[in-house]
């Protein structure tokens, strides 16, 4: 931000209700800013979340909302051109800029910035590191894209500190219409982690050499004085580092890393496993929460957490002190012996390791998978082989409509082709409409049952439908 604004300046946000804007507009309205935004469509949770930080929301775009006192316009990577808020910024010249490009310069030029990219794991391990330097009296700022439970009474996706460190989670999607670059490229790094890297985000890359072009720029970016720490398991990840100018160091569960975990074992909920150094015991850890996905995020921060001076001691109590993050294999109730699972997971990668934690912490439970196409790569056919092998780890599997039933044929994901290929690999599985998926497991449910509904987004408010429908059973 342009350091001759007043202190005091009226900043508007297009496209306010979005994870990372609202969350945006929750942060400049702490520093001191007047802040408003717009948006077509308000609804939980962040519109809850907005009117909680008092933060108003103007339902609906109009070029009214383009009032003559705004300071600067902030477009959200969902607002395109015919937008008439847009328009009006841009038929006034009124100042504008994407999400990125204001958090460096409101808060990261001054600030030690620690970000966290990756295909995978970004959001838990974004909070992991702000957890541990929060409960170390680092007093750091965090900028998450989920909802971290540590942060605030009902957990925050944001943290403004008084401390040097900012950690912000990295995106790799585009930051506007205007900038079709990954976020992460503005973060200006002095600690970089890239957990792994796969083809994602199929509707902005062409192909995985696109994606890799991000991360290696990203690479690029950290001071020769900086750190980047590299998942030593992720191929893409390994390359992705070959140029870096800065220090690196591996971590992950493959032996001769600089940071290696090792031993995991998971039990209620917890998971326990032993860290080497460069070859040396470094310490004994556990964290809440399962799998090997999870192993990696929690060694990473432990990395971070060292880098920046705190004591295996101070990192192993904060570890068990997480609190976790709210849609990453979230417990959202309990009905006639069926435990049920939110998960953000929409990406092959991420639904195989979710479900292995999963299986390996309960081996003998019956593990329904619920999973809805929603997200702009879940949709397409380019992953169909890759789902195909995702749900090895579940009993029963359960697949609802193609959210973006828009895509033409050949590029859409084929459900009927996925039923058939999951259940060829032995994970019996069926397509269904919400209501439908909600039916079978009332129908065919018992005692011990764990239901894990994947998707990026709302998914029709299946969760609350089926534990009504469960809870009911017992009334009858």
């Amino acid at each position: 931000m342009d350091p001759r604004l007043p202190s005091a300046a009226r900043v508007h946000l297009i496209g306010i209700c979005g994870s990372g804007m609202a969350t945006l507009a929750a942060l400049l309205k702490r520093k001191g800013l007047e802040v408003s935004g717009s948006d077509q469509d308000v609804y939980p949770p962040m519109s809850d979340f907005l009117a909680e930080e008092g933060i108003g929301v103007l339902t609906g775009y109009a070029p009214e909302h383009i009032t003559t006192d705004l300071d600067l316009v902030v477009v959200g990577n969902a607002i395109s051109r015919g937008n008439v808020e847009l328009e009006e910024v841009l038929n006034r010249k009124i100042r504008y800029c994407s999400l990125p490009e204001v958090l460096r310069d409101t808060f990261l030029w001054r600030s030690r910035s620690i970000v966290v990219a990756g295909t995978h794991g970004k959001t838990t391990t974004t909070s992991l590191i702000g957890w541990m330097l929060t409960h170390a009296g680092r007093d750091p700022s965090v900028f998450v894209g989920g909802i971290a439970r540590n942060f605030g009474n009902a957990g925050s996706s944001y943290r403004l500190g008084g401390g040097t460190d900012f950690v912000i989670e990295g995106d790799e999607y585009d930051s506007a219409f205007f900038d079709r670059t990954a976020k992460f490229l503005k973060y200006l790094p002095d600690v970089a982690v890239i957990n792994n890297v796969e083809f994602d985000h199929a509707d902005i890359y062409e192909n995985f050499d696109a994606v890799m072009l991000a991360f290696r720029r990203l690479v690029n970016l950290v001071p020769r004085r900086g750190l980047l720490l590299v998942g030593g398991d992720s191929a893409g990840a390994r390359d992705a580092s070959t140029r870096a100018v800065s220090r690196v160091e591996t971590f992950g569960t493959s032996a001769g890393l600089d940071w290696e975990a090792d031993q995991a074992e998971s039990q209620g909920g917890v998971t326990r496993f032993h860290v080497r150094r460069r070859g040396a015991p470094f310490g004994e850890f556990e964290v809440p929460l399962l799998g090997a996905h999870n192993v990696r995020n929690a060694l990473a921060a432990i990395a971070v957490a060292t880098e920046a001076g705190l004591s295996p001691a101070t990192i192993a109590t904060a570890l068990r002190a997480f609190a976790g993050v709210k849609r990453r294999l979230e417990i959202v109730g309990t009905a006639d012996g069926v435990t049920v699972f939110d998960d953000f997971a929409h990406h092959p990668t991420a639904i195989a390791e979710t479900l292995a934690g999963l299986r390996t912490s309960n081996p003998t439970a019956r593990i329904w998978a619920v999973f809805e196409p929603r997200s702009a790569s879940s949709c397409r056919r380019v992953f169909q082989d890759d789902f195909a092998r995702a749900f090895n780890s579940a009993d029963q599997v359960l697949i609802a409509p193609v959210f973006r039933s828009a895509l033409p044929e050949p590029e859409r994901l084929s459900v009927p082709q996925l039923v058939r290929d999951v259940s060829d690999r032995g994970s019996p599985a069926r397509a269904a409409s919400i209501d439908a998926i909600v039916q079978i497991i009332v129908d065919e449910h018992r005692p011990g049952d764990l239901v894990v509904i994947m998707s990026n987004g709302g998914f029709g408010g299946i969760h609350g439908k089926l534990l009504t429908a469960l809870t009911s059973l017992r009334a009858r």
